[in-house]
């Protein structure tokens, strides 16, 4: 008898990739013996290489006219399929023969968390926590990248990882006040002999310069130096993270690290991090209102991040 063979449809964004990546081992409990196949955008697709049962994993890229559906139709149109979860909504689900179908629909933003929207989709009796699939390759880069630096001269003392960077307007904390952050840091007795690593893509030096020239020496160069798995691992090694609203401040609560995530105009309470050791810093700390995220000041981010280490580090292991 063959295997079932199960289809995720999943998102082109980082953030909305690792917050439905929980419905990976629901599928395989569903279904046990699974074989899935991944349909996802390219920036994203790193993270199912080694996740549980997942035997391919198709990337969408965009195209005009809905071109990437046609071509992720012809790919898929050919297998019976047990199960088709689908979290973009799309009308592909309907299209390919399926035994049973799962497709998200915006009805189901009710002002749940999306974790809890993406649960109750699956059937899932309690939520399906986020999991990041990190693999001996991806450690391996992020280890060839970190190791180095700190046998330079960065040093062996524990990590905290920064992402100053989001890929949409009004997200993004200014990047002078991620040098003055680091700054404050720096001069601040809980974090002395602590490393400050700057985590992104290729075009997110701009942003991410300030942190790096004010930690000098004690600065890891952790930007475009490889994927979204290899980013991940690289979070991996460090004891916090602090990070504006993005995929990357996903995968470290996905991760189990103490996440800080800083927001502007956006609703904190609802695309905030996922987990037990999670923070947000807001610009209006008043759940249903607003200010621009220029509004959050260099201080106020700043007793975050010690209210952060005074809850998760002082008293327990620091993670090198």
């Amino acid at each position: 008898m063959s295997a079932p063979k199960a289809l995720f449809v999943s998102s082109n964004r980082i953030g909305d990739c690792v917050i439905s990546s929980g419905v990976i081992r629901e599928i395989a409990r569903q279904l046990p013996g699974v074989q899935i196949t991944v349909a996802c955008g390219r920036p994203p697709a790193p993270f199912f290489r080694s996740a549980p049962n997942v035997e391919r994993v198709i990337i969408l890229d965009k195209k005009k006219a809905a071109g990437h559906w046609i071509d992720l139709w012809k790919q898929v149109r050919g297998t019976q399929w047990d199960m088709v979860v689908d979290i973009r909504g799309s009308a592909l689900a309907y299209l390919i023969p399926a035994k049973r179908r799962i497709v998200y629909n915006r009805r189901w933003e009710t002002g749940l968390r999306k974790v809890e929207m993406v649960s109750r989709l699956m059937g899932s009796p309690s939520p399906l926590d986020p999991e990041i699939f990190l693999d001996d390759q991806a450690r391996a880069e992020a280890a060839s990248i970190i190791d180095p630096q700190l046998a330079g001269g960065a040093g062996p003392g524990p990590i905290i990882a920064l992402a100053p960077i989001a890929h949409q307007p009004g997200k993004s904390w200014p990047a002078d006040r991620w040098g003055q952050l680091v700054e404050k840091l720096k001069a601040e007795p809980r974090f002395d002999g602590w490393r400050f690593m700057p985590v992104g893509g290729p075009g997110d030096r701009p942003p991410a310069t300030p942190a790096l020239e004010a930690a000098g020496p004690r600065a890891i160069d952790c930007v475009g130096k490889g994927d979204i798995l290899c980013s991940a691992a690289a979070i991996d090694r460090a004891t916090l993270f602090v990070g504006n609203d993005s995929g990357l401040m996903h995968v470290s609560a996905a991760l189990g690290r103490p996440t800080l995530g800083l927001f502007g105009p956006t609703e904190w309470w609802l695309y905030g991090p996922w987990g037990p050791r999670t923070r947000t810093a807001a610009s209006n700390e008043t759940r249903g209102q607003f200010a621009p995220i220029e509004d959050l000041s260099v201080d106020h981010v700043f007793e975050a991040v010690l209210s952060l280490y005074d809850a998760y580090v002082a008293e327990g292991a620091v993670k090198a």
